[in-house]
């Protein structure tokens, strides 16, 4: 038994890629990774679970990659296990099966490690990887399909590539069991992201034109195109992953996708990919648990955007921010900025994952430059701020460092509050004396004049004149007192 797992050994160290993915994939181990983490999962599986079954597909898969020396016995028409077919290839075939080592074909087919119809690179041609960019909310549990490139098969422009590969069973038991986002949308997908094939950079979400995806007998939706409300402004499409888990068959058959695309100069890759779609109250929490700013960190960050810089004649002595949420206009609850921003100003983390949620962009509404997850920080001091400030929507930091409120003057009332007067009524209170009263010298009571009304030129004359003509009347003597011509009720002394 020790010859045999030393010979099984040195069959795994000598195996490629696709052998260890192979080997990988019949016992329903993962099969991502570098070269290197195979063969130490390989080597782990010898070490520790090497069945009679499975040394014969060691056994078997070394025969076929390298060629038998003449001192082995030769079997050139060796009935193959029905375990070990894994290729629509290998099916009724009685040659040996190193064949299919000569189609330079470096994934297996099955379980979805190669798709044929996709562009095919030479096994010993080492090239630059495409790589995509990580999204936030999908987070990648296993690589059905590394990006390979869409190779046109004509000169048509509009081509057809089909693709082939199939779930293992814990792949489709980790959908089963995922939970609903929504009605026929669970957690745990099968998602197809197509981009550039660039190798410079990660490569964003990208969809050829006149892009049709079909998944066994079934078209899937792709995202359609924004309206443009601007002349003159094309409708822009978001790129986004395409779920393809409601139109596959989650068992060990086989599904065949078929991706219709333009062929129009430019080079695309497509990639599959088994995620777990995450929701923003996740990115929440988990932003809560490791993105947190200690406020001692905030406040040494607005001591240095405060020092004073000798090259400036204008010294700053203090900067505002506003407590208000620039996206929603309501009072932060979880402030938030990008490390990459150079201000203070935070927006709320809350609405901006939802916004993201739903339309991402991740820019920053402040600054308008993109504000990534990976670089969203809470900031600690201004989160301290809003729970002791509750009667204020501004704050100014310091130079030290220290923050003081703003808080907005009351308007103040130009109706000031006045004594009511009754005219024309009996006395009330004593302000008013009776109608058939004198005065003191015997001279009739003056009369009541609403003095709220504004005063003009033209109603100064009338009084003056009023004036001279009582003058006039006491000369000749005393006189009935004139009637009020105001109107009985409440109005302003003032």
């Amino acid at each position: 038994m020790a010859a045999e797992l030393v010979e099984a050994k040195n069959m795994v160290m000598s195996f490629r890629v696709s052998d260890l993915q192979m080997l990988l994939g019949f016992v329903g181990r993962s099969k991502s990774g570098l070269k290197h983490e195979l063969v130490t999962r390989a080597l782990q599986l010898v070490q520790f679970d090497c069945s009679p079954e499975v040394f014969k597909k060691i056994k078997e898969l070394y025969e076929t990659r390298y060629a038998k020396k003449s001192s082995d016995p030769v079997q050139p028409h060796r009935p193959l296990d029905p375990l070990s077919i894994h290729s629509s290839y290998d099916r009724g075939s009685t040659v040996p099966r190193t064949s299919i080592s000569t189609a330079n074909i470096d994934y297996p087919v099955l379980y979805g490690k190669y798709l044929n119809g996709l562009g095919r690179l030479p096994s010993k041609v080492v090239k630059p990887e495409v790589r995509l960019v990580k999204l936030p909310f999908f987070n990648i549990l296993d690589e059905l399909l590394k990006p390979t490139e869409l190779v046109p098969q004509n000169s048509e422009k509009l081509q057809e590539s089909p693709c082939i590969f199939a779930l293992t069973p814990r792949q489709v038991e980790l959908i089963r069991n995922s939970r609903e986002l929504q009605p026929g949308v669970k957690s745990v997908q099968v998602v197809l992201r197509i981009c550039y094939t660039d190798t410079s950079c990660p490569q964003e979400d990208q969809y050829p034109p006149n892009i049709a995806v079909k998944v066994n007998h079934s078209y899937c939706s792709v995202p359609g195109y924004y309206p443009s409300n601007k002349p003159g402004v094309e409708p822009k499409r978001p790129c986004r992953p395409i779920n393809l888990t409601h139109l596959m068959y989650l068992s060990s058959a086989t599904n065949r996708i078929t991706v219709t695309w333009g062929n129009y100069g430019k080079s695309y890759s497509v990639g599959l990919y088994l995620v777990r779609q995450l929701t923003s109250s996740e990115l929440l929490q988990r932003l809560k648990t490791i993105g947190i700013k200690h406020p001692e960190l905030c406040k040494a960050l607005v001591k240095e955007k405060l020092r004073l810089d000798p090259d400036s004649e204008i010294a700053t002595t203090g900067v505002r921010v506003s407590l208000i949420c620039p996206l929603v206009k309501m009072r932060l609850s979880m402030p938030c900025r990008a490390e990459t921003c150079a201000h203070l100003q935070c927006f709320d983390a809350v609405f901006y994952l939802q916004m993201n949620e739903k339309k991402p962009t991740w820019m920053c509404p402040v600054c308008d430059k993109p504000a990534p997850y990976d670089q969203l920080i809470i900031d600690g001091l201004l989160s301290k701020i809003l729970s002791e400030c509750e009667d204020a929507d501004e704050i100014e930091y310091l130079v030290d460092g220290s923050w003081c409120p703003i808080r907005a003057e009351k308007e103040r009332s130009c109706s000031p509050q006045c004594p009511i007067l009754v005219l024309g009524s009996s006395d009330v209170n004593g302000l008013l004396p009776t109608p058939n009263g004198n005065s003191e010298n015997g001279k009739p009571s003056a009369d009541v004049v609403d003095l709220t009304l504004d005063s003009s030129s033209s109603e100064e004359e009338e009084e003056e004149e009023e004036e001279e003509e009582e003058d006039d009347d006491e000369e000749d003597g005393p006189q009935p007192k004139r009637r009020c011509t105001y109107e009985k009720g409440l109005v302003s002394a003032c």
